[in-house]
This record gives C-alpha cells, structure tokens and sequence, in this order.
C-alpha cells in the first residue's frame, strides 16, 4: 500500500491508562482510501482503545499513548482535539448505541450536521441520504430516541456520524446486543455506503463472522498487539482463526499465531 493511498496508519501504539495499566504494547495498522478494516479479537484484547487511540479519545479517559504514532492524512491525531478530528472528516461511533434518549430520532440526527456547522439546506439534504439508508429512522423520525429499539438506536447513532459527513467511518462494536437481522442490515448499509460513496470504514468487532464478510481486510489483536492481517477472505478461510476467533473446530491442529 503506497503511502499516499492510505488514509490512516497506525504504527507501533504503546498506550496505559493512568500511566499504570497496559493496554497496549504493539499494535500497527493501515487503511486505504475506500476501504473497510476490520479489527478483531476476543473482549479486552485492546479493540475500544485503539479505536480510542485512533479518535485522540484516550486522554478523556486518562489514558496515555507511550509510543508509536497515528496519523490520519498523515497528521498526527494528538494534534487535534476530538472535535477537530470530526470536522476534518474522522468520526466515530461508540460503543452502546449512544443517542440523546430525550430527543427524537430525527433531532438526533441533525445534531450531527449542527457539528460542523452545516447549512439547512446541506442537513435537510444529508437527512434525505440517511433516510434512504435507513427507511426504519424515516418511520420513527418523530418518535423519542429513548422509546426505539436497540437496533433503531444503533442505526440513530450511524445516521447522525453519517450527517457529519465523515471520510473515514470508526464504528466500536455494532452488532453488540442485536439481533442477528439486524447485524446484517446494518453490515450491508455500511457495505453499500462503502461502494457507492467510497466512505472509509474501521470497524472493531467480537463478532468476527459478519466482520469478515463484509470487510476487505482485518487486523486480529490478542492481549494489546496485531498478531495478524491480511485480506479478510484469507482469514476467513483459515482454520487456527476460526478456531481462535469464529469459535468452529478445525479439521486438523493449526500452529499458534506468530507476533
């Protein structure tokens, strides 16, 4: 991958929280322009802190990148505030369908367009886009946020990243708590909006079946360090990561991953 293709390059990341608990001690990635990344890897293999790492959230919770870099266009990510990194295209959606229970889906959905300061027009026309994607939100425009469903929320909380006009989509879990339908529409909304408007896309995910599906290529992590990438049909296909990461018994005894 040429380096002016990729988007976001991660190298290295060394990160603690509260200078005291490691998190991370090795973990490198990249992705291309136009491409959806997968990272993987069991709960607490350090997921939701590079995903941190990569939005310059990590402070927010004292936490501390002690080596290696992320870069976003090839600058730095320390050197933007959160909100900076959004208004420059980097937006993230984390994990627990975060919505504002006590504003509607629709109220819900503009904020994401008020935060970068888009016109009326520009909003009502984004809105129009999300609405296409999401028919379910267009139904419940009205409705509170905090009265939908798991899945509404999930889709709320896309639908507003999405009004931000990102080039590059983070997404922390999305399938956690759904319904395996519902996982599957939203996997192929985002796969849809990947092909048709070349959004970037970084997604963390236990559920590595629907997460290789979809993905181009995947990054595993295990106890805070990359022990594997590759094109996610590779991985898909591999016996030691189905046995490691899809819970399905190989045919025959696979080496252990290398760091």
């Amino acid at each position: 991958m040429s380096e002016d293709s990729r988007l976001l390059t991660v190298e290295g990341l060394h990160a603690t929280y509260n200078h005291s608990i490691t998190a991370l001690h090795g973990v490198t990635l990249s992705l291309a322009r136009g491409e959806i990344v997968a990272l993987l890897g069991a709960n607490g293999a350090g997921k939701t802190t590079t995903l941190k790492a990569v939005s310059n959230l990590l402070p927010a919770e004292r936490g501390q990148i002690l080596a290696g870099s992320v870069r976003f266009e090839g600058r730095d990510v320390t050197r933007d505030a959160p909100a900076s990194l959004v208004r420059r295209g980097l937006v993230q959606v984390l994990e627990g369908r975060h919505c504002f229970k006590s504003l509607t889906v629709e109220e819900n959905l503009v904020s994401g367009g008020l935060g970068r300061s888009g016109s009326r027009s520009e909003i009502a026309r984004d809105l129009e886009k999300v609405y296409a994607h999401f028919p379910r939100l267009k139904e419940k425009r009205r409705v509170l946020s905090g009265l939908t469903s798991g899945g509404e929320q999930q889709m709320t909380a896309i639908g507003r990243a999405l009004l931000s006009r990102p080039r590059l989509l983070v997404l922390d879990e999305p399938s956690m708590g759904l319904a395996p339908l519902v996982v599957q529409d939203i996997f192929r909304t985002l796969k849809r909006l990947n092909r048709e408007e070349g959004l970037s896309i970084l997604v963390a995910e236990q559920n590595s079946a629907v997460a290789l599906t979809y993905a181009d290529r995947a990054v595993i992590l295990e106890n805070g360090v990359s022990v594997l990438s590759g094109s996610a049909a590779d991985l898909k296909a591999r016996d030691d990561v189905k046995a490691f990461y899809l819970g399905q018994k190989p045919v025959a005894a696979a080496p252990a991953l290398a760091h």
